[in-house]
């Protein structure tokens, strides 16, 4: 995955009229390694009706209160808070719905500087990087390196960063995962049991890591992508599935700068500012993903057709854009998109949260488990459904607690909480929504709920150790 740390040179008023400044009189940005992980102000909560989230500028100057003097030279001034803007997106995106996509992405990278990032696939989403060229503000590019990708997307990748000046940096999934997964079902698993779950440990556990560097990301959807899944998107939300660098629900802005915009007028803009575009594109490929999983499409057909042609068109999404799908006619589809739930109400997904040090419980197991009066080991356990977003987007944190927490003398473990299982789960569990985690500690029948909306593996240690 890529970041990059760029200034443009443009001098130029496009589209909406924006004055871009040379790059002689643009702040230097010295290159990011990675993301940082710094101590940053706590975000307001925004799954409320109006969602909002206390992000602020980078750099910009704290507010001065010229009204605190000192009542003497001995006397040591009150520290002023600064004021934290509050903003509400779903209003900005109303306000940004008719905007150009150079005046969101101006107005993205205005707001969050040096914490925002362009999430770039290699395909015609290089627009992305051409739109933050021309606003002459400082950007971040990175992108995810599953391991799988053809030759000429990487040649593109290099063709790229010589183009603007840039150094992409890359985000490959974990070896040791990959391992397993190939080891266990093949290198082609993908094409009998569906693509999500190779897509999570290729992309979407890479991509939660390099989010949780962040507080606002950049991607390159649009609605006329896919039929089923993009069709209603916002040019500005906050993230429905991943975390951002002060975790919980709401911590995460995702900019959706060419969501109104046509594929045709897409192209148009590509040819018309000459930007290089991977090679495949000549050869019939559109929608450029991992080889395996990718092929030319024919004329007329949707340009999703070329992505995992043997699954079900209205649900083509890698899980990068989880929150796109939504539940049509009242049936729940699977996590491949490929059909419906079974007949007790648990769809039919790949399970998640496999790990050689998590427990998976049964219904016996954790009726057990919460009789005890005296247990010789403490238990974390979570209540999930695999097909819920939230507990998808919290798996790599819990995998690696439980990786932190082997031979500690804590258990970790986990009970698949919905169908058949969800009402013995509320009435017995303390089940509200999924993920629930409780802590069965040592000595005590009575499990205590996980409070917070913040599912990092720093937060989930702090809650264990205070009560081991």
């Amino acid at each position: 995955m890529a970041l990059a740390v760029t200034s443009s040179s443009s001098k130029a008023i496009f589209g909406s009229g924006f004055l871009l400044s040379s790059s002689s009189s643009e702040p230097k940005v010295s290159q990011i390694g990675s993301f940082r992980l710094l101590e940053r102000p706590q975000m307001a909560p925004t799954i409320a009706s109006k969602r909002r989230s206390s992000v602020k500028p980078v750099n910009a100057e704290p507010k001065r209160n010229d009204s605190l003097v000192p009542l003497a030279a001995t006397v040591v001034a009150p520290e002023v808070e600064e004021k934290v803007e509050v903003e509400d997106f779903e209003q900005l995106a109303k306000d940004l719905e008719d905007a150009s996509p150079l005046e969101i992405m101006d107005k993205a990278l205005e707001k969050f500087g040096n914490d925002i990032a362009i999430a770039f696939s290699g395909a015609e989403d290089v627009a992305l990087i051409e739109y933050a060229h021309l606003t002459g503000r400082p950007y971040r590019v990175f992108s995810l390196d599953t391991g799988r990708l053809n030759p000429e997307t990487y040649h593109f990748f290099d063709t790229v960063e010589k183009h603007y000046g840039i150094h992409m940096e890359y985000m490959f999934p974990d070896s040791v995962e990959v391992q397993a997964l190939v080891r266990s079902k093949g290198l082609f698993s993908f094409y009998e049991d569906g693509h999500q779950e190779c897509c999570r440990v290729r992309k979407v556990r890479p991509l939660r890591r390099a989010l949780k560097g962040l507080r606002a990301w950049i991607t390159g959807q649009r609605k006329d992508q896919s039929p089923g899944t993009r069709s209603e998107i916002p040019v500005v939300q906050v993230d429905p599935v991943f975390e951002g660098l002060d975790g919980g629900t709401g911590s995460l802005v995702k900019w959706n700068p060419v969501a109104n915009v046509q594929g045709g007028d897409i192209w148009n803009f590509l040819r018309a500012m000459n930007v290089p575009v991977n090679s495949l594109h000549s050869k019939g490929y559109i929608s450029i993903g991992c080889e395996p999983c990718t092929r030319p499409v024919l004329p007329g057909q949707h340009e999703r057709e070329g992505r995992w042609w043997w699954e079900d068109a209205k649900a083509k999404e890698c899980g990068l854009h989880k929150g796109n799908i939504k539940q049509e006619d009242g049936k729940q589809l699977n996590g491949n998109g490929n059909g419906p739930a079974h007949s007790n109400g648990a769809p039919a997904v790949a399970d998640i949260f496999n790990s050689q040090n998590l427990v998976t419980l049964t219904r016996t197991g954790i009726e057990n488990l919460s009789r005890l009066d005296n247990r010789q080991e403490p238990w974390l356990v979570v209540l999930y459904a695999p097909w819920c977003q939230f507990c998808q987007a919290m798996e790599g944190s819990y995998i690696e607690l439980a990786d932190k927490l082997a031979g500690s003398g804590v258990k970790v473990g986990k009970f698949r909480a919905d169908g058949e299982e969800k009402e013995y789960a509320k009435r017995e569990l303390q089940l509200g929504s999924f993920p629930t985690i409780l802590f069965y500690p040592k000595h005590s029948s009575k499990a205590i709920k996980y409070p917070s909306e913040k599912r990092d593996v720093d937060s989930f240690m702090a809650f264990v150790n205070a009560l081991r």
